[in-house]
């Protein structure tokens, strides 16, 4: 099949027709994706779910994880040790003073009326100055778990990363995959530059919110789960005082989160509006330029760059809010330990190893909520972007194909038949109605009409880029919606007034239709369409390179290229659709000339406006409002006197009479 632009992509008219949708619907008449969010816990244990197939891996990272945060986790606890040798060689080089035993000390101390010295000292194991070798094996200890946890992190960290770029590799391809499922409807009625942001903006978010939060939320839930083991074996007294903070941390998280989940929402819709609205502009630079759009165009941008900055700095700001309270209480928790935990060394209860570890596991225990909650604000960015990109997947997609086949040699004739078919973009505003017609193998079907009559759908319908509502079409006696579409469309070559090339050589361009086809049917192609009549004046021949739009060639040119195309991919059935109403009049000649070799001995429609192209048609299609008015040969129609009469006086009757004049 030969395609020369995105796949019958609506006509402006036919767009208006199909409606403006409802509310809630984007600019083009698609749904404005975002608009109302879904809740966040259902959305992020989807996402979650799509880490299954990773589940091995994910497996092994949650072990490493535990194993690095237990390492992590007794650190403090054995450091406490060395403190502890440290503070008893100390207080011991002062009271052991020659023979002096502890309990002689601890005794005198009593009797003197010191009770909480006392008991401190009685708690302790007292020596004669610090024993270094001891606290030399105790660092040596310290510094082989510290080190083994870090290994064990970055051998976590390394398989989590596996895991999810596996799954956003997987996420994009399925978002790729459903894009060619979706039917055309849906592409047309979504601005270009939103469907973009989904699959590019939205979905880098995505990775960048699981690959940071991912990492960082295991293991600062893990975290605080161990040191609140440890916590509790240390001192239960302490522990219990360092959870008061964990219900008002939880609170505050879950009010900020709940305020701020909409205005990430609202962020990425913005987003995506914008990028809409920058994609449209730049395509149609030229035309924006032409007809002085410039200031319309900067001031549209700069209301909805604005929107965007009120969206992000709304979410952002509400979102940060969290880290700084989280921090507030973390602290008030860390002096009220603090003073707590002195009380207890003093009273001997406590060692101050044991009061040492404890305030560095209360750090650990609130710096792991402190870090979930600055994470949230991007947790829930990520989940936002998430929702817009399951909205995408969940779309409705084309019928399955059927399995049915359509005839090959001599049954491939070429006819197709219209029966009774209804048709509308919008059902309140139908399009087509009870369109009934045939189009005998190898004839030329010209369809003319005013602009919105419905000319291009017909021929979109006869693609399956739509399938119609009422009736069916039948291509050599086969129900076309019986068929697969790619068989259907391997039958059919398009050349559409909008010449689509892709950046790569004329050679490739004409070969885009059958990529198997040999050098010399390529040349046989070009020869045909009069490609090779301007292709030796360019510097590289065939391998000349064409930009995405093509702007190295002429309009004349590029349709001479897209008719080679068709040609090559030798179609059963020819659509052209308003091929040549952009070239000049030499151009068009030699395009007529092009064509005329393509339709030879095959069914064509030609769509025109341009009534001289299509005087040789075999049957000539009046239509108005959906409907075919009239039907005849070119004398026929001019003698009947009636809307095709009308149009054609319109053309050449009337600039005549104007000359005379």
């Amino acid at each position: 099949m030969s395609t020369t632009r995105a796949p019958g992509r609506l006509k402006e008219t036919e767009r208006v027709q199909s409606g403006a949708g409802g509310p809630g619907r984007g600019p083009m008449g698609g749904g404005m994706i975002g608009q109302r969010p879904d809740t966040f816990w259902p959305s992020l244990k989807r996402l979650l779910a799509r880490l299954h197939p990773e589940r091995h891996k994910a497996y092994a990272v949650l072990v490493l994880t535990l194993l690095s945060v237990l390492a992590t986790a007794v650190g403090p606890w054995i450091l406490g040790r060395a403190t502890d040798l440290v503070f008893a060689g100390l207080i011991g080089r002062d009271v052991l003073v020659g023979a002096t035993t502890q309990e002689q000390v601890v005794e005198g101390l009593r009797a003197s009326g010191e009770d909480n010295r006392a008991d401190m000292l009685e708690s302790m194991t007292l020596t004669d100055g610090v024993d270094f070798s001891a606290v030399a094996d105790v660092l040596l200890v310290v510094l082989a778990v510290y080190v083994a946890a870090s290994l064990l992190a970055l051998l976590g960290g390394y398989l989590l990363n596996d895991v999810v770029q596996g799954t956003v590799l997987r996420m994009r391809s399925e978002v790729e995959d459903k894009i060619h499922r979706l039917p055309l409807g849906y592409i047309d009625k979504q601005p270009r530059g939103e469907l973009l942001s989904r699959v590019t903006n939205d979905i880098d978010n995505v990775s960048q919110t699981l690959q940071q939060t991912l990492s960082q939320m295991l293991n600062s839930l893990l975290t605080v789960f161990a040191v609140l083991a440890m916590m509790f074996w240390i001192s239960p007294l302490l522990a219990m005082v360092a959870l008061v903070s964990v219900p008002i941390s939880m609170y505050v998280a879950g009010a900020v989160m709940k305020r701020s989940q909409g205005m990430f929402i609202e962020q990425w819709r913005r987003t995506g509006a914008l990028n809409a609205h920058i994609e449209e502009t730049f395509s149609g630079h030229s035309i924006v330029k032409v007809f002085g759009r410039r200031a319309e165009s900067e001031r549209v941008f700069a209301e909805q760059n604005d929107e965007l900055y009120e969206a992000s700095y709304g979410a952002q700001f509400v979102s940060g809010l969290i880290m700084p309270i989280m921090m507030f209480v973390g602290n008030l928790n860390y002096v009220v330990i603090a003073v707590l935990g002195g009380l207890r060394v003093a009273s001997g209860t406590m060692s101050l190893g044991d009061v040492q570890a404890f305030i560095q596991y209360s750090r650990q225990f609130t710096q792991p909520l402190t870090q979930v909650a600055s994470m949230l604000n991007l947790l829930q960015s990520g989940v936002a972007s998430a929702e817009r990109v399951f909205e995408l997947l969940d779309a409705v997609e084309e019928p399955p194909e059927a399995a049915g086949r359509l005839a090959t040699g001599d049954g491939a004739r070429g006819e197709v038949r219209f029966e009774d078919v209804s048709f509308s973009y919008d059902p309140d505003q139908p399009l087509i109605s009870g369109l009934s017609l045939v189009a005998e193998p190898g004839s030329t079907v010209a369809i003319v009409g005013p602009t919105g009559a419905g000319k291009t759908t017909m021929v979109n319908l006869v693609m399956r880029f739509y399938d119609p509502q009422a009736g069916r079409i039948l291509l050599d006696g086969v129900d076309i919606t019986s068929v697969p579409r790619g068989v259907l469309r391997s039958r059919i070559g398009m050349v559409l007034q909008d010449t689509w090339l892709f950046a790569g050589s004329i050679r490739d361009n004409i070969a885009y239709g059958r990529p198997d086809a040999t050098e010399e049917q390529v040349l046989e192609a070009a020869r045909a369409t009069f490609v090779d009549r301007f292709v030796h004046s360019l510097p590289e021949g065939y391998d000349t390179v064409i930009d995405e739009d093509g702007s190295n060639l002429s309009a004349g040119e590029r349709q001479l290229v897209t008719i080679a195309r068709a040609f090559l991919s030798d179609p059963a059935l020819l659509i052209l659709d308003e091929a040549t109403s952009s070239v000049d009049t030499r151009t068009e000649l030699l395009l007529q000339q092009a064509m005329a070799a393509l339709r030879s001995d095959r069914t064509s429609f030609v769509i025109a406006h341009r009534l001289s192209t299509i005087r040789d048609a075999d049957l000539i299609l009046v239509m108005e409002a959906g409907s075919i008015v009239e039907q005849g040969s070119h004398d026929e129609l001019l003698e009947a006197g009636g809307a095709y009469a009308r149009l054609y006086r319109s053309q050449f009757e009337a600039p005549l009479e104007h000359e005379v004049g």
